[in-house]
């Protein structure tokens, strides 16, 4: 009987573990109740759907041998890019609201939930464009949190899977130095061209002509040159960089970069932009960025640094109407990324360090950091492509957040000497700097 029962207890507990994996949830769309007033999903309801795109005719640089002679014409071929579109939708959208996305191992695939219905019925209304470009490597998954959330608020999202740069397609780096920003202006361009098709879904719901760019790391790498910041000599000459001096389609002053260039950018959202620290820009190239940009960065950033990373570029930007926001403490993973997928806890043995690593952060929780850059990046949006005046009291605060002081009466009126940033719960903004810079400054 007491084998039996022993038995009988075994197969509960392991039932029990297996329906929890079965039905984990890996949430991308978590509130925490501390989240700051703008984090919160905005509207409407949210459609996603999933297209693909082809730029024709581009260099082949994984066709390119860097090491035997330049060749008199380099190999081309048509550039494949898959996206990932979230939407407002009609109040009674339905559909599947799960994401299928590949870990970084660029093997296993997991399910992410959020709160968009694939291929929901679209709303009425014409909506800003924004464009989100991932980090090397990553997916057009990355920073689905975000994406979603925005969507919500009146946008059109649109996240790029950057061919040679993704989990299951990493490849040279010279091709996402490269790609990058071409990836961007050419994903502008289709969304534009597909807003007045009559055969897409996209006819009449974007307004291609005020859109921003979002990009992380090596998609911030982008969006610094795509705003205008052209590279440096030196990091045209590097010899892991672009193949025989690829890299010049991007190099400050020429041709090719100063028609990069685009009018219907209205501003960008940089988190963690890479470059920097290995001199891929100095004060003189990026003075040519003169649109309004954001950037977002963890204090003890590792990778695309801090000082010298980051920060240096807000800094040097002189031209532009500029914000830096910092996560004290915070490492290269300050809050781009989606929370890490429960599946990814585990060891890899090919990449040598645990799977979480490449989502998470030693000292800030994911859900926190990604709920203050939706509040963050909800109220820049709304400042500079839907002209809300009402934004800038969530913009205009005390540099460190740290030094706010609350001081409201019993009926919630603000005393004068109240300090606290606004919109984040009394006690909650702490740890954080937003750090304001005009142009000339």
């Amino acid at each position: 009987m007491r084998t039996a029962l022993k038995i009988a207890g075994l197969m509960l507990v392991n039932f029990t573990v297996f329906s929890a994996m079965t039905f984990a949830e890996n949430r991308i769309d978590t509130q925490l109740p501390n989240a700051p007033t703008l984090a919160a999903y905005g509207t409407y309801a949210v459609g996603v759907q999933t297209i693909d795109i082809v730029n024709p005719d581009q260099i082949d640089i994984l066709g390119i041998d860097p090491d035997a002679p330049k060749p008199d014409d380099f190999p081309r071929y048509d550039r494949p890019l898959k996206l990932e579109i979230w939407y407002p939708a009609t109040p009674d959208a339905t559909g599947d609201t799960a994401l299928r996305a590949f870990l970084r191992d660029g093997k296993t695939q997991v399910e992410l939930q959020g709160k968009a219905h694939r291929n929901a019925v679209k709303s009425d209304g014409t909506f800003p464009l924004i464009i989100i470009s991932h980090g090397y490597p990553g997916n057009r998954f990355l920073l689905s949190h975000l994406a979603e959330n925005i969507a919500s608020k009146g946008y059109v999202v649109v996240s790029i899977d950057h061919t040679d740069s993704t989990y299951r397609t990493k490849a040279a780096f010279g091709s996402t130095l490269v790609n990058r920003s071409l990836d961007q202006i050419f994903t502008l361009n289709e969304i534009d061209r597909l807003s007045t098709d009559d055969d897409s879904f996209l006819n009449g719901l974007v307004d291609a002509s005020n859109t921003a760019l979002i990009g992380y790391s090596m998609g911030g790498y982008g969006a610094v040159i795509t705003m205008g910041g052209g590279v440096t000599q030196k990091s045209v000459d590097y010899e892991w960089g672009g193949p025989h001096g690829t890299l010049a389609v991007h190099k400050s002053g020429s041709d090719s970069h100063n028609a990069l260039t685009d009018a219907r950018i209205k501003t960008a959202i940089a988190f963690a932009p890479w470059g920097m620290n290995r001199d891929f820009w100095d004060a003189d190239t990026l003075k040519d960025i003169t649109s309004p940009m954001l950037f977002v960065s963890g204090s003890i950033d590792d990778v695309s640094g801090y000082e010298n990373g980051t920060r240096a570029i807000w800094s040097a930007a002189i031209n532009s109407d500029r914000a830096l926001l910092t996560y004290d403490n915070a490492n290269h993973n300050a809050a781009a990324p989606m929370p890490a997928p429960k599946e990814a806890d585990r060891f890899d043995a090919d990449l040598d360090f645990n799977l979480t690593e490449h989502y998470s952060d030693a000292v800030w929780d994911t859900v926190r950091m990604n709920n203050i850059a939706q509040h963050f990046v909800t109220a820049w949006l709304g400042k500079y492509l839907k002209d809300d005046p009402d934004m800038d009291a969530y913009l205009q605060l005390v540099p460190n957040s740290n030094d706010g002081v609350w001081a409201k009466t019993e009926n919630g009126s603000i005393k004068p000497e109240h300090t606290h940033w606004t919109g984040f719960p009394n006690r909650t903004a702490k740890g954080l700097r937003f750090e304001v810079l005009s142009a000339g400054e």
